[in-house]
C-alpha cells in the first residue's frame, strides 16, 4: 500500500467549486495492474474542461492545496450529472512502473518508463492496467512521453478522417498549438495540404519558420480573402476547430463554399461539393455560430478521441499508437511554458495563468516536483 496525494474537482449544486488535493491509500497492485510513479503530466483544455470549467477564477478563494471559485449558474445546469461527484483530474502522463500484479504482462513492466491515459493523472502515484501502458523507447524521457496520447492521436486522426472519407486537405484552427505543430509536421510527411489558421501575426512567423505554406492569421483585415485563397490553392473540405465558440466554424464553410461554387451555374442550393468541419475544442466558451452561407451539401460534427478509435477498430488505432512509438521525440515532440507541482498548480497567479488556454503556453504538473 501507498500514501498518494491526488488532485480533485467537486462541483455543488449553489454553484461552488472546489479544486484541492486530497490523500488517500492506494492498494498493491494484483493479477494485471501496475503501480506507476507519476512523474508528468500535461494539462490539456480537456483538463481544464472538467478542472475549472468557465468558473471565476479571478474572484476565487486560493488556499495551500485548494481553490474555492463560483460557477455560472447556466454552466451548473449543463453539469447536472457532476454535482457532488469527487472528479480526479488528469488524462495521461507518464513515469516509472514501480510494483505490478502477478499477471506476466504485468511483471514485464516494473522498472519501465510508461505512458498512460486512464485519467485522474494529477497525482503522485496511479494504479492502471498494464496492457493499457505505452512502453516508451529507450532514451525517452517522461516529459517526452507525457503527452503520447491526446495530441498525437488527435492529430493523427484527422488525417485519418481525411483519408477514410476521402477529402484532400485540412484546415485547422489553433494551428500553432502543441497540436497543431504536430499536425503540421505529419502533413508534411504525409503530403496532405494543410491550412493553417492562427491569431497573431507571431504566430504566422513561427509555423512559416517551420516550413507551412499555407497560414492565416484570423486577426488580419484581409483574413476572410486569405482563407478563401489558400482553401482554393488546397482544395480542403475538411476543418478541424479547436476554437469551438464564435463564428470561424462557420466562416471556413463559407469559404469551402465560396471555392465550390467559383464559376458554377448559379443554384439555390449550393455547390454539390460536400464539405464538413468538426468542433474538437472550447478555446472560446461562447456560442457557435453559424451563418447559412454554405449552400446544403454540408455537415458539422463534434469529434472526440476515444470513440473515434473505436470506430476505425483495434488494427488502425494501434497503427496510429505505433506511429506515435516510432516519432515521439521527432514529430510528436511537446514543447511546456512551465512546470508546476500539484501544490503550485493551485495557486493562484499559476492557476489564472494555464487557465487562460493561449497557444504554445501548455503547463507540464510533475507532481514530485
Amino acid at each position: 500500500m501507498v500514501s498518494n496525494t491526488q488532485l480533485v474537482s467537486t462541483l455543488e449544486a449553489d454553484g461552488q467549486l472546489t479544486v484541492h488535493l486530497r490523500d488517500e491509500a492506494l492498494p498493491d497492485p494484483t493479477g494485471h495492474e501496475v503501480l506507476v510513479r507519476i512523474d508528468a503530466a500535461p494539462i490539456n483544455p480537456s483538463d481544464l474542461a472538467l478542472l475549472f470549467g468557465p468558473a471565476d477564477l479571478a474572484n476565487a478563494q486560493y488556499s495551500p492545496g485548494k481553490i474555492v471559485a463560483t460557477m455560472p449558474e447556466p454552466a451548473v445546469r449543463a453539469m447536472a450529472g457532476r454535482l457532488g461527484e469527487v472528479c480526479p483530474v488528469g488524462n495521461e502522463g507518464a513515469g516509472t512502473v514501480i510494483a505490478a500484479g502477478d499477471a506476466p504482462e504485468a511483471q514485464a513492466l516494473l522498472g519501465k518508463l510508461v505512458a498512460v491515459i486512464p485519467g485522474a493523472m494529477y497525482a503522485q502515484y496511479r494504479l492502471v492496467d498494464a496492457r493499457a501502458c505505452l512502453v516508451l523507447p529507450d532514451g525517452a524521457t517522461a516529459e517526452q512521453g507525457a503527452g503520447a496520447f491526446v495530441n498525437p492521436l488527435t492529430a493523427l486522426s484527422f488525417v485519418e478522417m481525411l483519408r477514410r472519407e476521402g477529402h484532400k486537405a485540412l484546415v485547422h484552427t489553433a494551428a500553432a498549438s502543441n497540436l497543431g505543430q504536430m499536425l503540421l509536421r505529419i502533413c508534411q510527411a504525409d503530403g496532405v495540404p494543410l491550412v493553417n489558421i492562427v491569431r497573431s501575426p507571431a504566430q504566422v512567423a513561427l509555423l512559416k519558420g517551420a516550413g507551412a505554406e499555407y497560414v492565416v492569421d484570423s486577426s488580419a483585415a484581409s483574413y476572410h480573402d486569405d482563407l478563401i485563397a489558400a482553401i482554393e490553392a488546397t482544395g480542403a473540405t475538411l476543418g478541424f476547430d479547436a476554437i469551438g465558440g464564435g463564428k470561424q466554424a462557420g466562416q471556413i464553410l463559407a469559404a469551402m463554399e465560396q471555392v465550390a461554387s467559383k464559376g458554377a451555374a448559379f443554384s439555390r442550393y449550393g455547390s454539390n461539393t460536400f464539405k464538413k468541419v468538426c468542433v474538437y475544442g472550447a478555446l472560446d466558451m461562447g456560442p457557435t455560430v453559424f451563418n447559412r452561407s454554405f449552400g446544403f451539401s454540408w455537415a458539422i460534427a463534434g469529434f472526440l478521441l476515444t470513440p473515434f478509435l473505436a470506430e476505425i477498430g483495434a488494427e488502425a488505432a494501434e497503427r496510429l499508437r505505433q506511429r506515435v512509438r516510432d516519432e515521439l521525440t521527432t514529430t510528436f515532440a511537446s514543447h511546456y511554458k512551465a512546470r508546476v507541482t500539484l501544490e503550485q498548480a493551485l495557486t493562484r497567479d499559476v492557476a489564472l495563468a494555464y487557465n487562460v488556454r493561449a497557444t504554445g503556453e501548455k503547463y507540464l504538473i510533475t507532481p514530485h516536483g
